[in-house]
């Protein structure tokens, strides 16, 4: 259950991120704030929770980080994706964007 939460955790916030700007180089970066979770649920509905801390070593436990230099991305389905590597370009662009 925990890994469970852990991972909706984390796909939640994936996807505020997502759904608040879309292109990523004109606005301004997201920002997750401490003492909330996001939660995806299996409807693919977003939450934001207020947590608390005298369960936080319940939620840590099997929890993993995410790497840095991970994207995530909502595919035409409405199926929340990550991906780990490149995804831009020497110059810094986008190497998804529009042209």
């Amino acid at each position: 259950m925990t890994l469970f939460l852990t991972k909706t955790f984390i796909a939640t916030a994936a996807l505020a991120a997502l759904t608040t700007c879309a292109f990523a180089q004109e606005a301004a970066p997201w920002e997750l704030k401490t003492d909330m979770g996001y939660a995806y649920d299996k409807d693919g509905k977003t939450w934001a929770y207020k947590m608390g801390t005298s369960n936080a070593n319940t939620l840590l436990k099997g929890a993993k980080k995410v790497p840095k230099g991970t994207l995530f991305f909502i595919g035409h389905n409405g199926q929340l994706y990550m991906r780990s590597g490149p995804y831009l370009e020497g110059s810094g662009k986008f190497m998804f964007g529009s042209n």
